[in-house]
């Protein structure tokens, strides 16, 4: 079986991405993808990119990603874009919105935040055309040549892990898989460890077979990430820092 590794969500925390890294690498999985959100909220989004690109054999953007590229208003967003190199800013820029593959005899794509935009939220509780919109082909996702939507959606974005099944006859195994990464930065559920995913298949088999999905938690050195947040210049350091040490959104 092969295994696959998805990250999401890192917000410049180098830390927790550093800690999950290791988790992955301790557990023998080579290859892992990552959807998006680099950048925003915390002090390392220039090392977090570097790390990244050498890390992932694939990324796709984020809304703060994507954001890097438009005019900054808010202190915090100008911070963030001056960290960041021209050709950091150029990578961000040039990643493709998302990852369509074949696994376990199911079509798995993998966005950021939804299939309509980056800046298009889907929560945890959404309702179920909500959910069913995932599976579309849009102008973002673009549509493959025999018009096939997916059988299996992962995503980022809310940084809440979850997991829904949606039936639907028409497809090869009977239903839907909806699946949420979690975050690797800044967890939004209490737990302030990081959070990712694995995906357990045969990749590139057109025959179903068993495929699993696996929730991992991976705890790292909060205080060395409060500390780093301390040290730098960075607009709205406390607020992440309450964030990351409570694992709660605060606004």
């Amino acid at each position: 079986m092969d295994q696959i590794a998805l990250i999401s969500d890192i917000h410049g925390n180098m830390p927790a991405l550093e800690a999950a890294l290791a988790d992955i690498a301790a557990r023998g999985i080579a290859r892992i993808i990552c959807l998006g959100d680099l950048v925003g909220k915390g002090p390392g989004p220039a090392e977090v990119i570097d790390r990244v690109r050498t890390a992932c054999e694939a990324v796709v953007p984020g809304n703060w990603d994507v954001s890097m590229a438009m005019p900054q208003e808010q202190a915090h967003g100008l911070w963030q874009q001056s960290q960041l190199l021209p050709d950091q800013l150029d990578y961000l820029a040039g990643l493709p919105y998302c990852v369509d593959m074949t696994i376990s005899g199911r079509r798995m794509r993998l966005f950021h935040a939804s299939a309509v935009s980056v800046f298009h939220r889907v929560n945890r509780k959404a309702s179920k055309a909500e959910r069913l919109a995932m599976f579309d082909n849009t102008a973002a996702t673009g549509v493959p040549q025999d018009g096939a939507t997916p059988d299996v959606v992962g995503y980022g974005d809310i940084h809440l892990s979850y997991l829904r099944t949606l039936e639907r006859p028409d497809t090869p195994t009977g239903g839907l898989t909806l699946f949420n990464t979690g975050s690797i930065g800044i967890p939004y559920d209490g737990i302030p460890q990081a959070s990712y995913c694995i995906v357990e298949g045969i990749i590139g088999a057109d025959q179903p077979s068993p495929l699993g999905i696996q929730f991992v938690r991976v705890p790292y050195d909060v205080e060395e990430a409060v500390r780093l947040a301390r040290d730098s210049d960075m607009p709205d350091a406390e607020l992440y820092i309450l964030e990351i040490m409570t694992a709660r959104v605060h606004k």
